[in-house]
């Protein structure tokens, strides 16, 4: 039944790619020891510091966000400091284990799967920690795993209460573009993202946006490194260059994408997001499944992790909806295999793109065989409906300020 028409690509990332994103990356190979590739480093590193919004230097690597989480580490931690970790999700759980292997000591605050970072408790074991071993406190923005956001704001204001000098570091790669974060003014010391979500770019770039603290820590810090290394980076960044090859098309695509970002606006591309996410989770209501995330405040804008009923499996709806409507949905990872599938809503998602998207949703419940109930799609509407007669009667507002 798939036949043609274009493939929905509704996995929480990679997005996406949009057609000016693929046309900019089609240019031709320059040097990129030239004044050309000059002005192009100048502009997207100036660019990320708009995009994570920072005054401070942004990193960037030709990796993906795995790499970026390396980089974050071996650059400001030493071999057995002690770290803060929390249990949000799949993805916080594989950077708990990298920073294992890299010879760290990690506390790991256990969780459901199903609640973001809880602030309190940072707070509490730092207030425990009256020797500061820990060094660092690592979170998940926005845990692609399960649907879920922290607010890093309270983190920070927690290690702040707690009078504790560990660095802030938190990874938005799922976030950064799609939910707004702010480095600069929440106090966050290291900030790793990636290409291939909000950015609306193809995998294969990976980023660090880093404070003074640490910058500083990375000149005293003992981990052995060479790639990652932010100091042989940041010497020809300053000049608009890298110190190797750099992902010359890449680069290209991310100037347009930042282009894109800019041209929409960021407060802009948020709102976006969390209307198509609500609208998401109206359907998902009306169907009569359940939303992964428990707690209201905590729903992602990026994408919506949906439970299974009961003697149903998630991939095998899954495969029915690739198989007999040619869209692909985010499988449940780990111990949420078989158990949810996730709808992504992220980059250049917009009402019409959804509305293809939950009727396809719809369509493979019925075609798998899955109890739920009718209107889905008519709860989705509603809610889009809502917010552009809002946006609209905004318009007309501001107008009449302008007059």
């Amino acid at each position: 039944m798939s036949g043609s028409g274009q493939h929905f690509l509704q996995i929480p990332g990679p997005s996406q790619v949009p057609q000016r994103i693929l046309g900019a990356m089609g240019l031709q190979v320059i040097d990129h020891r030239g004044p050309e590739f000059q002005k192009l480093g100048h502009e997207v590193l100036e660019g990320c510091r708009f995009a994570f919004k920072t005054s401070g230097p942004v990193l960037i690597y030709p990796a993906s966000g795995t790499g970026a989480w390396e980089a974050a580490i071996v650059n400001t931690l030493s071999p057995g400091d002690r770290v803060l970790m929390v249990e949000t999700g799949h993805f916080a759980t594989l950077w708990c284990r990298m920073a294992t292997r890299l010879g760290l000591e990690i506390e790991f605050i256990p969780g459901d799967w199903r609640h973001g970072v809880d602030a309190s408790e940072i707070e509490a074991r730092l207030a425990e920690d009256r020797a500061q071993r820990f060094k660092a406190v690592m979170v998940v923005h926005n845990e692609t795993s399960t649907g879920v956001t922290s607010d890093v704001a309270a983190v920070r204001r927690a290690i702040d209460a707690a009078g504790h000098p560990a660095l802030l570091m938190v990874d938005t790669i799922s976030s950064l573009g799609s939910i707004d974060y702010r480095h600069e003014a929440w106090g966050v010391d290291v900030t790793v993202s990636c290409s291939q979500k909000g950015l609306m770019l193809p995998p294969g770039l990976g980023f660090n946006a880093v404070s003074e603290k640490a910058l500083a820590a990375s000149r005293a810090n003992a981990m052995r490194r060479s790639y990652w290394d932010w100091q042989e980076m940041l010497g020809p960044n300053a000049s608009g260059f890298f110190p190797y090859t750099p992902a010359t098309n890449l680069l290209y695509g991310l100037r347009e994408a930042l282009r894109l970002l800019r041209e929409e606006g960021l407060d802009n591309a948020f709102a976006r997001h969390r209307r198509l996410a609500a609208a998401t989770r109206a359907a998902v209501t009306a169907w009569g499944l359940e939303i992964l995330c428990l707690d209201p405040t905590q729903y992602s804008p990026v994408l919506t992790a949906v439970l299974m009923p009961d003697g149903h499996d998630a991939d095998a709806f899954r495969r029915v909806v690739l198989e007999r409507f040619d869209m692909s949905l985010g499988a449940g990872l780990a111990k949420l295999q078989g158990r949810v599938f996730r709808i992504g809503h992220l980059g250049a998602c917009n009402a019409l793109t959804l509305m293809g998207a939950l009727a396809g949703v719809e369509l493979g419940l019925a075609a798998a065989g899955v109890p739920h109930r009718a209107g889905g799609l008519a709860a989705a509407l509603a809610v889009l409906k809502e917010a552009d007669a809002e946006g609209r009667a905004a318009e007309r507002e501001d107008s009449s300020h302008a007059a």
